[in-house]
């Protein structure tokens, strides 16, 4: 049977690659909800060997060297805290969670792109206050047009948010698949119904 495991091991290395590990800051909130902080359970062996995480849960399955035996670990914990950045980067994927993934201008989700609110043909800049997420559909529509001239109006005003807010803006797309021990450690500091 052990000879079995480790050839088909050999032949599938793929096998163990759907064991991610959610690193907790040492404060034990996630380095990031979207993306959430993942780490390939590889990783995450590496760091607890190294004694830079303190493993807090773990998966049922083992990995296994010629001297020891491990449990893949599904969360771990930094043992040294890292400060979160104050700033946020003006990236098209940040620019996107900023707006929800949702056009500014009639709410539709996908196919998504971003506008110029005040075109560059007329001075507009390329900033968090001029650049708001829009679907083809309506980007198209505005052109290089104000939006008085194009008729149409913004669901929200653009501004550069801060790193908290986007912070609880990934809160609400969490990826595909959430294993259970990661569960408490997500949603530990969310306000409680009354």
């Amino acid at each position: 049977m052990d000879d079995d495991f480790r050839t088909s091991f050999v032949r599938d290395p793929a096998s163990l690659r759907h064991f991610p590990a959610l690193v907790l800051n040492a404060d034990y909130r996630p380095l990031s909800y979207y993306p959430l902080s993942l780490w390939p359970w590889q990783e995450a062996v590496k760091a607890a060997f190294l004694d830079r995480v303190q493993i807090v849960a773990t998966y049922d399955e083992c990995v296994h060297s010629p001297s020891t035996s491990i449990r893949i670990p599904s969360v771990v914990v930094l043992k040294d805290y890292v400060k979160p950045q104050k700033q946020v980067a003006f990236t098209r994927f940040n620019l996107f969670l900023r707006d929800e993934f949702c056009c500014q201008y009639c709410g539709a989700k996908g196919d998504l792109t971003f506008d110029h609110v005040i075109p560059r043909a007329r001075g507009g800049i390329t900033s968090w206050e001029n650049v708001v997420a829009a679907c083809s559909t309506c980007n198209l529509r505005k052109g290089s047009k104000s939006l008085r001239q194009s008729g149409m109006s913004l669901r929200r005003p653009p501004r550069q948010p801060g790193s908290e807010e986007l912070r609880n803006t990934g809160r609400k797309f969490p990826p595909n698949h959430l294993h259970q021990s990661w569960m408490d450690y997500l949603y530990w500091d969310a306000e409680l119904e009354a």
